[in-house]
């Protein structure tokens, strides 16, 4: 089988420490990696992962800049291994020249994590990066029961009003929030992941989900470093699959949403 994780945060040595102690404190759970480039390329080496979807989240406007090209320079040391994605905030001064940059420097798409962005997914000052994103895909944060910033209900009004974008729902589709995901993305045109799922909802529940949405808009997903890749297998075999739908879901989906054949 071969793997193409869509869903792995890394940070620069420096802050590696402060981020992953600030999401345990936020989560309330210990994460299993340190966050760092080595330390990823290890689990991924361990489980036989071949590719990995990376990415850091600007929680500021004036952090887009220095992100963006720490992830162009991770992507180009490491071409083999790591797909990288850029990280936008609305409040950027000029989201339009930035998201072509983004572009030019051969990232692959977006990563929005509203909740720590502290942006509402269907806010006005959001559409100008809805309408700019081209083919980019947009992987969302999704779910949240401490604030209403990643709500299902309101990714779904952007998928009413832009379905053309390719979106990527983490958490298949709602963090802690599964019920407002059956009834406003599940059957929908996106994407769910399979990162941080099953450690939170009952695994009956995860599979009528998963089979629901079916297995052609379900990615494997580790959320490393909240979780080493042995797990995020599991988690996905766990799921009932077949086969051939476990093939689309641990990397054929993914091939052919960021157009990279493993």
């Amino acid at each position: 089988m071969k793997y193409f994780d869509v869903h792995a945060h890394i940070f620069p040595e420096k802050i590696a420490g402060k981020v992953v102690d600030t999401l345990e404190k936020y989560y309330g759970c210990r994460w299993q990696g340190t966050g760092m480039v080595d330390d990823l390329l290890r689990s991924m080496d361990a489980s036989k992962i071949d590719r990995a979807v990376v990415f850091s989240c600007a929680t500021k406007p004036e952090q887009v800049i220095v992100a963006n090209d720490y992830l162009q320079k991770v992507q180009t040391l490491y071409p083999d291994r790591f797909v990288a994605l850029g990280t936008i905030h609305p409040d950027f001064p000029d989201v339009v020249s930035e998201l072509k940059r983004i572009k030019d420097m051969g990232l692959h798409g977006l990563k929005l994590h509203p909740d720590f962005q502290k942006i509402y997914i269907d806010e006005p000052l959001m559409m100008p990066i809805y309408e700019n994103a081209g083919d980019l895909p947009l992987l969302f944060h999704i779910g949240d029961e401490k604030t209403d910033f990643s709500s299902p209900y309101r990714l779904r009004r952007v998928l009413d009003r832009f379905p053309e974008l390719v979106i990527i729902a983490a958490h298949m589709g709602g963090y802690s929030e599964w019920d407002e995901a059956w009834k406003h993305l599940v059957g929908r045109n996106l994407y769910f992941d399979t990162s941080s799922t099953l450690w939170r909802l009952p695994l009956d529940e995860a599979v009528r989900l998963a089979h629901a949405h079916g297995a052609d808009k379900l990615l494997f997903a580790s959320d490393y470093p909240a979780a080493f890749h042995e797990r995020a297998i599991a988690d996905v075999l766990a799921l009932g699959f077949n086969e051939a739908d476990n093939r689309k879901i641990f990397y054929k989906n993914a091939e052919r949403i960021f157009k990279i054949k493993l």
